[in-house]
Parts: C-alpha cells; structure tokens; sequence
C-alpha cells in the first residue's frame, strides 16, 4: 500500500531547502528560451497556464517565456493573457497560432479526427518551437502527443509535459476490474510510455495521477517521471458569501444542497441522478436540493431541463440550474454554499478538480469508484464512493450522506489532501524541473 502522503518532497525531487538556490540559478541563466504549448481552452488549462506565468513573473526567473494558445484562448481567457503586461520585466509573452491553423484542429467528431487533430498540433508544436527558436518545450498536455512519440518522431528542441489520464495503473487500485477494452488500452499506454521515456528529447514526464509515477518507477528505475500536483487554491473564508447565491438561487433554507459543477455534459453522470432521483422515496427528496451551476451546450441544456421537468413533476425535490460560466470567487463560493459536491463521473480517467475543490472548502463528496477518482476518495477519506453507473447505488448513496455526511468524510485527511495540491507546488514543480 503506498502512503497518504503522496507529495512528498523526496517524491517531487524537491528539497524545500534547495529552492532558493534553484531558483537563483534560474535567474542567472539569462539565455533560458522555453515555451509552453497548450491549444486547449477548458478552465483548468488557463489556471495551469496562469499559474506558471505568475510563478516565472514572481521570482523574476530569467530568460524568456512564450505560451503558445488558440485565439479561443485569448478571447476566453483575458485576464490570464494579460499577465504578460504586470511582469514586463519577465520576458513573459502570449504567441497566438492563426485562425487558420486553429479550425484545422478543432474538428474532432470521430477517433479518426481525433488522431488527425493530434497530429496536426503535433505539427504545430514543432512549427512554433523552431520559429520561436526555443531550446525546451513544455507540453502542457503530452496526452495529445501519444501518437507521434509512439512512433519515435523529434521535436526540434528539448521537451517536458504533463502526462494526464494514465489507465495502465488502474489494475492495482482496490476492487479494479479491467475490461477487454481497458485492457487493449492499458497496452497501447504501456507503448507510449516506453517509446516516450526512450525518445532522446524527453527531459522530463510530469505524471498529472500521483500514483502513475511509482509504477513508472519499477519497470522504468531511472526514469524522470515526477508526480504534479494538480493545483487548488484554498478559499479565503471571509470574502465569501454563499448566503448570497442562497438568497439569489431561491434555495429553501430546510433543503441539503449537493452540488453538480463543472461543463455539465454525459460525462459529468448528470442523466444518471436525474433517474436516480426516481427511485427516492419522497420524504428523502423533500430533503434534497440538486444545485447544478457550469456551462453546457445548447443541446445539453434542452436535454437536461426536459429531465428535470420529467423529475420534478414526478418527486418534490428542488432542482435549480445555473448554465452560466461563473467566475473564480464564485466557484470558491458555490462550494461554500455546498453541503455535499457530487462527482458521479462515468468512467473518468485521471484526476479531478471537483475533488480539489471539494477537499479545499471541507466538503464532503459523493464520487464514482472508478480508477483514480475512487482510490483518492478512498485514501483520503473524501466522502463516499460508488458505482455512479448504478442508478441503485446513486440512490443509495444520496441516501446515506443525507442522513449522517460527517460518516464519509475525514476533515484533517482532505486538508492534507488540499495541502499537497497547492498553487505553488505546482509551478515549482514544473520550473525546477526543467
């Protein structure tokens, strides 16, 4: 069993006490040239990219930094560009691709699209690190670039990346059962992982799942394979004010509030808790407020409220929508006004932020079982973990932390477990390890 403490310094290749001297040594490599590649646009990659660029901006680390995104990125996503403007003595500077080299990989409706799409920003990659003449990249999302490191193919400079939904681990976590299909795909994982450690370019696998990195570590010894905590902030108590969205939601004040969040689609298990919702005996949902805030395309939000409609004229429970993007305050603040963060994904590979979040405001979850989502849950005592495919067991388990929450979870377990995955562990994770 490998321990709670999954961030250890020893594990990160961080000794706290070298973190002066390595960042004085940062400073004083002025001709540093590194580019940081990311053409996706979902809020956690413009957190990860303004992270960074707060950190390099912070300790005036030397050298120059270019981030390469999409114009979708520069239009969503401001705030986060225009920290090249507060650190201009940084060398910190935004590189948008062209429209035209974006709409080529934004199609991606099938899996061959999606091979193509990644291709193509592999080709994008290379483009970008030889005209910026940058002698280390790092790929925000190596995942995209399985293919073409599978294959054995060069960048033209030194790279790192962050590895995010590694499965081939999942059999060694607690009641793991693997398909056939799972299994096909733990194989072609296992693949690129080797053809990626031994690609002579590769500088450094930042492993997104702390777990995955210990199992790289026994078939792989001398790999650079380093864990990354996936950051959260910890909320400042005193700026927030969940009786507000309360008051503005209508929320009856007898009602326990369990909050979806996030980009409300399938994967978020949003269909399944609307049938599960059938199943509940009445005196349970007049109990029950389903507070569902993020954003969602037009033909899910017709989808999910002609649901709710169905739910609501069948069983007395409160069900409220906010399909809007909602700033950073006001996520610390949905989760404040939370009693219980739902994470009923379907067979989610890889890490969560709603875990994070949950953990970093005290919150308990209700969570799927499913690979890692289900161990930390377990480890950490996050709250309570089931089979979120199982309409039973979703009843069940809105059932169960309705009636006793403080069962499921461990506060001092999920501060720790916020704790490790603080902001600045993450960015100095990434530079120190460049």
């Amino acid at each position: 069993m490998v321990s709670d403490r999954l961030f250890t310094p020893e594990l990160m290749n961080i000794n706290s006490e070298a973190i002066p001297s390595a960042l004085q040594a940062n400073r004083e490599n002025c001709d540093r040239k590194i580019m940081l590649f990311d053409l996706k646009t979902s809020g956690h990659h413009a957190n990860y990219i303004r992270h960074l660029a707060q950190y390099w901006g912070n300790n005036q680390l030397a050298g120059s930094l270019d981030i390469v995104v999409s114009p979708k990125f520069e239009q969503q996503h401001q705030g986060v560009v225009a920290l090249a403007n507060q650190y201009p003595q940084s060398n910190i500077k935004f590189v948008v691709i062209s429209t035209q080299e974006s709409a080529v990989i934004e199609a991606s409706k099938t899996a061959l699209d999606r091979v193509l799409r990644n291709l193509r920003e592999w080709q994008l990659l290379c483009k970008y690190a030889a005209l910026l003449k940058v002698e280390h990249c790092m790929v925000m999302y190596l995942d995209t670039c399985e293919i073409p490191l599978t294959l054995g193919l060069k960048p033209p400079c030194s790279i790192s990346g962050i590895y995010f939904r590694p499965t081939f681990h999942y059999s060694t976590f607690a009641h793991h059962q693997s398909s056939r299909k799972e299994w096909l795909q733990q194989w072609r994982e296992r693949l690129f992982v080797h053809q990626t450690l031994h690609n002579p370019k590769l500088h450094t696998l930042f492993c997104l799942d702390p777990l995955v990195d210990q199992t790289i570590k026994q078939i792989y010894p001398n790999a650079r394979a380093i864990p990354l905590a996936d950051p959260v902030e910890i909320p400042t108590l005193d700026s927030l004010q969940p009786q507000t969205l309360r008051e503005k939601h209508s929320i009856s004040p007898d009602r326990t509030i369990f909050l979806l969040f996030g980009s409300i689609d399938g994967r978020k298990g949003i269909y399944q808790l609307l049938e599960a919702l059938k199943n509940l005996p009445s005196e349970v949902c007049r109990q029950l407020c389903i507070l569902v805030v993020g954003q969602a395309s037009a033909s899910e939000r017709t989808a999910i409220c002609s649901q709710i409609e169905l739910v609501s004229q069948a069983q007395p429970v409160q069900i409220i929508t906010h399909f809007e993007f909602v700033t950073e305050q006001e996520v610390q603040t949905y989760f404040q006004l939370a009693d219980v963060v739902l994470a009923l994904y379907q067979k989610h590979v890889g890490m969560s932020g709603i875990l994070l979040l949950a953990a970093a405001a005290q919150k308990p979850a209700l969570s799927t079982n499913y690979g890692l989502m289900g161990e930390l849950v377990l480890r950490y005592q996050l709250g309570l973990a089931i089979d979120s495919t199982n309409l039973e067991a979703i009843a069940q388990g809105l059932t169960q932390i309705l009636e006793n929450p403080k069962a499921f979870h461990n506060l001092e377990k999920m501060k720790l477990f916020a704790a490790e995955h603080a902001v600045n562990r993450f960015a100095e994770t990434v530079f120190l390890n460049l």
